[in-house]
């Protein structure tokens, strides 16, 4: 995945398995990071599209955890 951003770095620990409240979370980094709409847009479609399990997979792919 080609980038058009500087990956930020997101604590994620805080949001005790909320899923909206680390998409929310995720999706403001991102905008913040210089990320275009289409790949927050892209971030939210690819986490909202499976388990618990396959949103986080795809958080780290678009964000540093702490």
């Amino acid at each position: 995945m080609e980038r058009d951003y500087e990956k930020p770095t997101v604590k994620l620990a805080e949001e005790n398995g909320n899923a909206f409240a680390i998409i929310g979370q995720v999706s403001r980094a991102l905008t913040m990071a210089g990320a275009s709409r289409g790949t927050v847009q892209q971030y939210m479609d690819e986490a909202m599209s499976g388990d618990y399990d396959h949103l986080r997979q795809v958080t780290l792919r678009y964000v540093d955890a702490e």
